[in-house]
């Protein structure tokens, strides 16, 4: 796995060195689960130190955050020195979707360059249901249309959050043709983007 690539979870007192051993080891993120923060093991407060810690790694942040906690804390956000990755499409509401605050929040740090969409778990927003999901994709859809450059796929496989019958991740894999445009775009999510933020050619 010497060319693997990953983000981590750490502590508020994770040391400088111990983020040096998780950068040799391919690390090159923090997530940041805090849409459920009474289950989370991170929380909002730990965000901005850590990020400030782990900018000079060349490392981004991933928050996993609903769309009115990206709304809430969008000052917050925008302070934060690193590049940001926004986990399942910002979890913008269905019923808003690009009317929602957060759609903007994430547009302006799209346009400046310094954030990232990751389009993934549409299950835990819809609720129209799968195969489809057509509630989530005109949001989606926008997102990929206004940043192609920024957007990264993610299957979100082996889907801890769903305790029935799992999501299909064929059916899910076949959204992305539906969503992108053409094989460029879909080769920018899939690869070229990737690439570019977790450092495959360091």
């Amino acid at each position: 796995f010497a060319n693997a690539r990953g983000v981590g979870v750490a502590r508020a007192d994770v040391s400088d060195a111990q983020l040096e051993s998780l950068h040799a080891g391919g690390i090159r993120g923090l997530r940041f689960s805090v849409h459920e923060p009474h289950r989370g093991v991170t929380t909002i407060d730990m965000i901005e130190p850590l990020a400030r810690r782990v900018h000079a790694l060349g490392w981004h942040v991933q928050l996993h955050m609903t769309g009115d906690q990206v709304a809430r804390h969008a000052a917050m956000i925008a302070r934060l020195p690193c590049p940001v990755v926004f986990d399942h499409r910002g979890r913008l509401p269905v019923a808003q979707g690009m009317a929602h605050p957060a759609f903007a929040v994430i547009r302006r740090l799209l346009d400046a360059g310094r954030a990232w969409v990751k389009i993934s778990g549409p299950y835990l927003d819809s609720a129209s249901g799968g195969p489809a999901w057509d509630d989530v994709a005109p949001a989606a859809k926008a997102l990929i249309a206004a940043a192609p450059e920024r957007m990264l796929w993610g299957s979100d496989w082996p889907h801890p959050t769903e305790r029935g019958a799992k999501p299909d991740d064929a059916d899910w894999f076949d959204r992305l043709a539906d969503w992108t445009p053409d094989e460029a775009t879909r080769q920018r999510l899939l690869a070229d983007n990737p690439r570019e933020l977790y450092g495959f050619d360091d």
